[in-house]
């Protein structure tokens, strides 16, 4: 029987790990078409996660391991220590909250199995219950990377899916420090189908998400994939600066002429020059932006930091 690893990436989550796993071993009985291993991965909690992970470790040291941080690093390096411990045949990437329906992974184990595809993945039919501001910037994110960049996200896709142990060590190659998942899942290629399905609430706890957390991801996520910000950049400067030649000129000839009086044109002339001055910042803040990636890629710092596994 096939073994399945399961990358369970957890911050502040004493709530949900036991009816995570209890909803889990559930669906595998029943399926009963292969074996489950899990790596929690304790983002630096501060509440009890890490204790409760140790207790169902103990209990079911033959399935459950752990790994702990030193500190939160993030989910996507949580991510990346499971794909680096995954052994199993098959990789799951789920959240432990239980948005990520479990009874969905017989039916990605039997697509895989068919040999036709290298990973499932899913994606939500809708947002139902989410915040529509949220709902609205993440839509539009997803329109923007998609006009923008040449890896392709699926609009509504999780991290949530099940591939094979060759795309997972296609990703666990690329060592990044800035990561986003969704476009690195995409950029490596393999065949991958997505099934579609109903947004779901958390089973219990609270989401250390929030609009500027997500809204910094997509910047991640455009910056990672995507040097189109630079030339829109490039575009808006020569543009301008071609526009600012050709008003001097106009500015001058009509001087000449007219012998205009230097206060004419003075409400003209500062729109003019807060207008270039705000996309000259705007430009300065993209180029700022992939400065600063560049400058923690440099540093090579490790993705994590291992406190403790087991």
């Amino acid at each position: 029987m096939k073994k399945i690893s399961v990358i369970v990436p957890c911050f502040n989550e004493q709530e949900s790990i036991k009816i995570y796993y209890d909803a889990m071993t559930k669906m595998k009985e029943e399926a009963n078409k292969f074996e489950l291993e899990y790596w929690f991965v304790d983002d630096g909690s501060s509440d009890k996660t890490f204790a409760i992970l140790k207790d169902l470790q103990h209990e079911h040291s033959d399935e459950v391991h752990y790994i702990s941080f030193s500190r939160n690093f993030g989910k996507e390096s949580a991510l990346y220590a499971g794909i680096t411990e995954a052994k199993g045949d098959y990789v799951a990437v789920m959240d432990v909250d239980l948005q990520d329906p479990p009874e969905m992974m017989p039916e990605m184990f039997d697509i895989l199995e068919e040999g036709e595809y290298d990973s499932v993945g899913s994606a939500r039919m809708d947002r139902k219950g989410e915040n529509p501001i949220t709902s609205f910037f993440s839509n539009a994110f997803y329109g923007l990377i998609n006009k923008i960049s040449q890896t392709k996200i699926v609009p509504g896709a999780r991290d949530y899916r099940l591939m094979t142990q060759q795309m997972v060590t296609a990703i666990r190659s690329m060592t990044e420090y800035n990561r986003f998942s969704k476009g690195i899942f995409s950029w490596v290629g393999f065949r991958t189908k997505y099934l579609p399905y109903k947004n779901r609430e958390r089973v219990a706890g609270t989401t250390s998400w929030n609009f500027w957390k997500l809204f910094k991801y997509a910047i991640t996520g455009i910056i990672d994939f995507t040097e189109r910000p630079l030339a829109i950049a490039t575009w808006l400067g020569s543009f301008f600066s071609l526009t600012s030649i050709i008003t001097i000129i106009v500015v001058l000839i009509r001087k000449i002429i007219n012998h205009m009086s230097s206060v004419d044109g003075w409400a003209s002339m500062i729109i003019i020059i807060l207008l270039i001055g705000g996309i000259q910042l705007l430009c300065i803040g993209i180029l700022g932006e992939y400065i600063g990636k560049i400058f923690l890629e440099v540093k090579h710092r490790p993705i994590y930091i291992v406190k403790d596994k087991k």
